[in-house]
């Protein structure tokens, strides 16, 4: 099987980020659609339909789940237009969703990046997740020790509380550490130079697959919101 890029895909944006200008941009835009955004949106699109086999309900255009390269400079310092990598989500919520277990990836020519889990759930939901860990310990951390898992992402991120405001979890607390957690997600990397090898979905499944026994323990938990 044929690569999804070359090695201009790094180079691109190395070369960018010492020209961060529209000018630079317009004239390599050719460029930036065959190197960067089709075969981008292709790696998408077939990744998208082998996670469809056992996930149908994941929307099945590629496009959806691609985040612009424009960046939001808005109320930025920074007025930099582009980002110097692409990215995408996919998630059966719909692309900006980051509160329920999705897979982002993140692909620059310092690293591959991939990242899942409830990164930014409501109060609620950090409720809900807490609850489920107290009432199923045993579940959670098979999930969580799982050898794929762990090897693949290392162990559960996020900010923590101080404190809990419910006295019952904060007690609870005292043998579940991770209660405190005020995100529940998981990241890991893989080198920029992954981005030629031919095997870049088979090992992007790979980390999918890894992270469905946290993944969706999550998902069973939000349901109760």
């Amino acid at each position: 099987m044929a690569a999804y890029f070359t090695s201009d895909f790094n180079a691109f944006f190395i070369e960018l980020a010492a020209n961060n200008h529209k000018d630079w941009f317009d004239d390599n835009r050719d460029r930036y659609h065959r190197e960067i955004k089709e075969p981008f949106e292709k790696f998408m699109g077939d990744l998208i339909n082998a996670l469809r086999v056992s996930e149908p309900e994941i929307d099945p255009d590629p496009k959806k789940t691609v985040f612009r390269i424009n960046r939001d400079i808005r109320f930025a310092k920074d007025k930099s237009p582009y980002k110097l990598f692409r990215a995408a989500n996919i998630s059966r919520f719909g692309r900006k969703e980051a509160a329920h277990p999705g897979l982002y990836l993140q692909f620059g020519p310092e690293h591959l990046y991939f990242a899942g889990g409830a990164y930014q759930p409501d109060k609620h939901q950090v409720k809900a997740i807490r609850e489920s860990i107290v009432k199923h310990p045993e579940e959670f951390y098979s999930a969580v020790n799982s050898s794929a898992f762990a090897h693949t992402f290392g162990e559960i991120q996020g900010e923590e509380n101080k404190r809990i405001t419910e006295k019952e979890l904060m007690a609870a607390a005292a043998d579940h550490p991770i209660l405190l957690k005020k995100q529940f997600y998981y990241q890991t990397t893989l080198p920029a130079e992954m981005i030629t090898n031919p095997d870049l979905l088979g090992k992007t499944l790979e980390i999918y697959i890894a992270a469905q026994p946290v993944a969706g323990f999550l998902e069973r938990a939000l349901k109760e919101v």
